[in-house]
């Protein structure tokens, strides 16, 4: 069945408009009912669309309307929601701190993990008891190749005086410069301590900060900088796209970034719910994902062309070494993290 995204979102209307008035269900929602997705537009919801709605809805008749947004505005409507009996989204997309974010806020319910038989696939660094991890990708270190002839080896490595005024950042990205710069000063994710000195180091260094991901691609492009800490599925397609990069994976382990599926206490459809997520977790989907986004499978039996694998992918040990990020610890001093990092890195 095909969707159009006009479409979807009037759907999406319809169906809260149904559940408030009785108003009967279409032919579809008849035979298996419906699921409400809370996710982005652009090419994730397009994607989702192509990759994972339409099989699902082919094989179990249950109906998939799409209820589009940004972040913010589908936080909002999950904490306005959660004293309701009944939400208006069954499984909610969010980025890994913001699944964080409303767990801590109890708008989520623990995974039915008897209903989602692939969750047993998922690689371990990536598991948690109240979400799906979807696709994430990992902070490299994205290179020149024609510039940076030895390919530096650590975060540590982007402190290098022989890289003053070639190294950028996006400013967008603070709270993760700010871990890499913890990492590199011999922090942890649970101890930005020596975060500060070496953001300050990078200041005598000339870094370059970029009010945008995007803004950072254009400054690798016209070779301004020549190095950066950056998502790997963004070098990916940055790369794609005719900028000359290269990546390596900092031997102190990459910090990851994982894009998840959760469903709210209140979902209306639970038991679809639950069957949704386990969809996103097919190996088919997965590779799909990879091969339009750059981002990685979050599941091991997810096996992409070679070529794909060599340019995305981080090996069995480069996964085992991923510095997650503590949610706890992210939440409680991001406050002071913004704040270090607007009025004294860059000010």
């Amino acid at each position: 069945m095909t969707i159009s995204r006009r479409t979807l979102l009037s759907g999406s209307a319809a169906l809260l408009t149904a559940a408030a008035t009785g108003a009967p269900k279409n032919a579809v929602a008849q035979a298996g009912g419906q699921v409400v997705i809370g996710t982005w537009g652009g090419d994730y919801g397009e994607l989702l669309r192509q990759l994972i709605d339409q099989q699902f809805t082919a094989q179990s008749k249950i109906e998939v309307l799409q209820d589009i947004g940004n972040n913010s505005p589908r936080k909002s409507k999950l904490l306005a929601e959660r004293q309701n009996r009944r939400g208006s989204m069954d499984v909610s997309c969010l980025s890994d701190s913001d699944t964080y974010q409303m767990m801590q806020q109890n708008v989520l319910d623990k995974l039915a993990t008897d209903r989602i038989p692939r969750l047993g696939t998922v690689i371990e660094a990536l598991r948690k008891d109240y979400a799906v991890p979807h696709i994430y990708s990992a902070m490299v270190i994205l290179y020149n190749p024609s510039k940076v002839t030895t390919p530096p080896t650590s975060y540590a490595d982007l402190w290098d005086a022989k890289w003053r005024g070639r190294v950028g950042l996006s400013d967008i990205l603070y709270n993760y410069n700010t871990a890499v710069a913890a990492l590199a000063g011999g922090g942890s994710m649970s101890d930005f301590g020596p975060a500060n000195k070496r953001l300050m180091d990078w200041r005598s260094l000339d870094v370059k900060i970029y009010p945008s991901n995007e803004a950072l691609a254009t400054g690798l492009k016209s070779e301004e900088v020549w190095l950066a800490p950056m998502w790997l599925a963004r070098g990916y397609m940055w790369k794609k796209a005719g900028i000359p990069l290269n990546h390596v994976v900092p031997k102190e382990g990459a910090v990851p970034v994982v894009y998840e599926a959760a469903v709210p206490r209140n979902a209306r459809n639970k038991d679809n719910a639950w069957r949704y997520l386990n969809a996103m977790l097919e190996p088919q989907a997965q590779i799909g994902f990879a091969e339009r986004m750059g981002y990685v499978p979050t599941v091991r039996d997810a096996q992409l062309p070679a070529e794909l694998a060599r340019e995305i992918s981080l090996t069995e040990a480069q996964q085992a070494t991923l510095k997650t990020p503590d949610h706890a610890y992210l939440l409680q001093h991001t406050a002071s993290i913004l704040d270090f990092w607007n009025k004294d890195f860059k000010g």
